[in-house]
């Protein structure tokens, strides 16, 4: 991967080739700190993890107290090893508490 990527803030959760329940670990323990809007980012096969991390935490662990604020998609181009370009899905969910 050759393209600069931005730094990621402290409430920022990136999704990717770890079991469910880790992320969904993150964002609690996140949620628990005090941090009120958690962004959890994803992209390719990862982004059906992070929805499913997002309504574990949504339907399981805090029924009620939370609600997806904004969900941003797009793509992004990646360079291979050997040179070549391909796009890749990505996807922005941003949850908050509930007062």
């Amino acid at each position: 991967m050759s393209q600069a990527q931005a730094p990621t803030s402290a409430n920022t959760v990136l999704v990717g080739k770890k079991p469910v329940m880790n992320y969904v670990l993150a964002m609690l323990t996140l949620l628990n700190q005090g941090v009120n809007e958690v962004v959890v980012k994803a992209r390719g096969r990862a982004i059906s993890k992070a929805v499913d991390a997002i309504e574990i935490v949504r339907n399981r662990f805090l029924p009620g107290k939370i609600e997806v604020k904004n969900i941003t998609i797009g793509s992004q181009t990646i360079t291979g090893s050997d040179g070549r370009q391909s796009r890749v899905s990505t996807i922005e969910i941003v949850i908050t508490k509930k007062d």
